[in-house]
């Protein structure tokens, strides 16, 4: 199962009871965070959520309200007690950036690992996440992110006994590991049956509706986009400065096909998102206001079927 938590969904700035724009996701004790602006470090706290098992940080681009709470977040980091890295993706220039923000850090008990991104797509493999960074359409260099937690098939427990393999070996096997054994060699699809589905969010803000959302988005059970706009007088601002209405993120749902829609990253402007839910849901049913604290579990399909 994956954790999800809306740490905040405000954009530009900070206000009473909306922080802004950062989600936190935790997959079998690993946490993974997207975006950190200024005051991530207490919707962390508020959510309830804690700092050591954060293992990677994804950055979708370097405007202040995504990016300027990074020193604060690092520094709870350490005072927690983390020694693992941290994995820190993020447009290219990011290692300047970074160098930038960390001017008064003292040295880190942990190390930090850059991956600068300078494709169009760039698919990474961390901590068991699936991570494809995708360009996006804003005033900068801004990336979305699909995280996907892939499964491989049931262990046949019948073929691996009728392979003669060694019990010692099964395990690593069922890891996905190629072992070499006594002059023989064993690969996982002599005991895995077909892989089972997985778990996928996708996550995209500071953005125009763009081909790529609908590509990475797709069939995504959960997909968390921009709605900085409701009100139809405001569509000539989500053009100017390469944002999103609520109205335009649902449309990407629904080509998306996704299974359900979260909007965040709302406009100061924008007080009472509420009163649009009516309109919204008569493009894209599965659509929900995100709020500060808003959080979920995504299961896989047959965890669903044991619940039932």
């Amino acid at each position: 199962m994956l954790d999800v938590c809306l740490l905040g969904t405000g954009g530009m700035m900070p206000l009473p009871g909306r922080w802004l724009t950062s989600l936190l996701t935790r997959y079998n004790g690993h946490s993974l965070l997207i975006d950190c602006g200024e005051g991530t470090q207490i919707a962390i706290r508020e959510a309830g959520q804690t700092f050591k098992p954060i293992d990677i940080l994804c950055i979708t681009h370097f405007h202040a309200d995504h990016i300027s709470g990074f020193l604060g977040v690092i520094l709870s980091m350490m005072n927690s007690g983390k020694t693992d890295p941290l994995f820190v993706i993020g447009p290219k220039g990011l290692e300047k950036v970074l160098q930038g923000l960390c001017v008064v850090c003292p040295a880190l008990p942990f190390e930090i690992r850059l991956f600068e991104l300078e494709t169009r797509e760039t698919v990474l493999n961390l901590c068991g996440y699936k991570i494809t960074a995708f360009k996006v359409n804003h005033n900068m260099v801004c990336y979305g992110y699909t995280l996907e937690i892939e499964r491989s098939g049931r262990f046949d427990v019948e073929r691996a006994k009728a392979a003669g393999i060694p019990l010692k070996l099964w395990n690593p096997l069922q890891k996905g590991n190629t072992v070499e054994f006594e002059g023989k060699t064993y690969t996982p699809d002599m005991v895995l049956g077909a892989p089972r589905k997985g778990l996928k969010l996708t996550y995209t803000t500071d953005t125009r509706p763009t081909d790529s959302i609908r590509k990475y988005a797709e069939d995504a059970d959960l997909f968390i986009c921009e709605g900085m706009y409701g009100e139809a007088e405001k569509q000539e601002n989500a053009l100017q400065n390469k944002h999103m209405t609520m109205q335009e993120a649902c449309h990407l749902a629904l080509d998306a096909k996704v299974k359900e829609l979260w909007l965040t990253h709302y406009s100061p402007s924008l007080s009472a998102p509420g009163r649009y839910r009516k309109e919204l849901k008569s493009i894209f049913p599965e659509v929900h206001l995100g709020r500060d604290g808003r959080s979920t579990i995504l299961n896989f399909e047959d965890e669903k079927d044991d619940q039932a």
